[in-house]
């Protein structure tokens, strides 16, 4: 599928594993309550749901969380209420239009830059309506450049 502002294709990322079976070498009932036990530490140490799943594949060896535990690494988090005030998604795209805010105070003619940060703050726009539609967010839940750096907390 191609991206939503060029004329090119996705990036390449990990792929999920082939079988959705817990692995052999793996204990369900011990190793279900461990699993739990080490997102909420890992997310107690600040980080997101993605890097939570990254870091228990590449250190632990644990395929994915909701065939061994039966919950995803989110329901875990809302279940211990870990869960962040803004979704991953939208608080990356966040942090990019603040970084690019930041280079454009520097940079007054980087017309480039000035365009990325338009298509960053289009789809800033674009998820906040979407998660204020799913209710994720507070129907009067607004972006603002200027609160950008208190959502990034």
């Amino acid at each position: 599928m191609a991206r939503m502002h060029t004329r090119r294709k996705g990036q390449s990322g990990s792929k999920r594993p082939s079988t959705l079976r817990i692995p052999e070498w793996m204990d369900k009932e011990k190793d279900a309550q461990w699993v739990e036990a080490k997102v909420i530490e890992l997310a107690k140490a600040g980080n997101t749901p993605s890097m939570i799943g990254m870091i228990l594949r590449d250190q632990y060896g644990v395929p994915l969380v909701k065939v061994i535990t039966g919950k995803t690494v989110m329901s875990i988090l809302r279940e211990n209420s870990l869960e962040r005030r803004v979704p991953e998604d939208l608080r990356n795209m966040i942090a990019k239009a603040a970084a690019i805010r930041r280079h454009l105070e520097e940079n007054k003619k980087d017309f480039v830059s000035k365009r990325g940060l338009q298509l960053a703050e289009s789809k800033i726009h674009r998820l906040s309506k979407y998660y204020r539609k799913k209710r994720v967010l507070a129907a009067d839940w607004k972006y603002s450049p200027d609160q950008a750096a208190v959502l990034l907390r």
